[in-house]
């Protein structure tokens, strides 16, 4: 078992000094990106010094796949520095004996041959709670579960599915960048049906709700951009399979979703196309 050994340490506004002088900035540590600032778990712990204060983030308020994916990045100095700062990460031998990881490995296998096993696991360890906006959040953080059965057990969970909707943040998205995000955590499904238009209508609804400012500018509506995600998909297709050898002229593109969008202008209709030709599938 790793035993963490307390360095003689300061902190003050760069980092953690510890032992030799060696100073550990904690921007560079983590990876504050992937950190979702909506998420209630987040809290802050604040060292003083003179005047100053500096906060930190707690691990024990971030879902249990975050700490561990925070806590790999360390070698075994760092997380020595770490144990100063967050002085429970020390006495926590149940996270240092990688029970919970080995828990959290058995629950994804288990999920990705059986997802109702699978989440059955995680409540029977105590890692999930049987609530809609948890199950949204350890989904929305890990990279770990089978996408094709992570859709199945999407399609039978809309309450989860709703939640995990709202963790997205579209602002100042465009459109086809906004859909491929969506898309990377919530897989589109490989043909058109029931689901494929649930996910369309849900991301449509969200994507306005994150932008009303260039709803209001653009004049567009929840049904005009589920016309647009389609046209993209659709555009998608044409441009990047090897079976269709007509492709798709820009021209062609604008004129035909300007028939189902009137309201959407032709410089819109034509920078979605540019889009799709430089970066490539919104749902590959």
């Amino acid at each position: 078992m790793l035993r963490l050994i307390c360095l003689r340490n300061t902190v003050d506004g760069d980092g953690v000094r510890g032992g030799g002088g060696r100073r550990v900035h904690f921007s560079g540590l983590f990876p504050l990106r992937s950190l979702d600032s909506r998420t209630s778990r987040l809290t802050h712990r604040e060292d003083v010094k003179g005047n100053e204060r500096r906060g930190f983030i707690d691990l024990q308020m971030l879902p249990p796949e975050l700490g561990i994916t925070i806590l790999s990045y360390l070698n075994a100095t760092d997380l020595c520095l770490a144990g100063c700062v967050w002085q429970d990460l020390g006495h926590d031998e149940y996270l240092w004996q990688g029970r919970l990881y080995l828990q959290l490995d058995e629950g994804s296998l288990t999920f990705n041959a059986s997802p109702q096993e699978g989440i059955g696991y995680f409540m029977s360890k105590g890692i999930l709670l049987d609530h809609p906006l948890e199950l949204a959040k350890f989904i929305f953080y890990t990279r770990r579960l089978n996408w094709k059965m992570l859709r199945i057990y999407l399609d039978e969970r809309r309450d989860v599915l709703d939640e995990l909707v709202t963790l997205h943040n579209f602002s100042n998205q465009f459109l086809p960048n906004a859909l491929r995000e969506f898309f990377r955590h919530i897989h589109a499904p490989e043909e058109r049906g029931e689901y494929l238009e649930t996910l369309i209508t849900k991301f449509s609804h969200r994507f306005c709700a994150c932008n009303p400012g260039l709803v209001r500018e653009l004049g567009l509506s929840p049904d005009a951009v589920y016309v647009l995600c389609y046209s993209l998909i659709l555009l998608s297709i044409d441009l990047t399979s090897p079976h269709v050898k007509n492709k798709m002229s820009k021209r062609e593109f604008i004129r035909n979703t300007r028939r189902a969008a009137h309201n959407v202008s032709d410089d819109f209709v034509g920078h979605l196309y540019d889009n799709i030709y430089l970066i490539g599938h919104v749902a590959a």
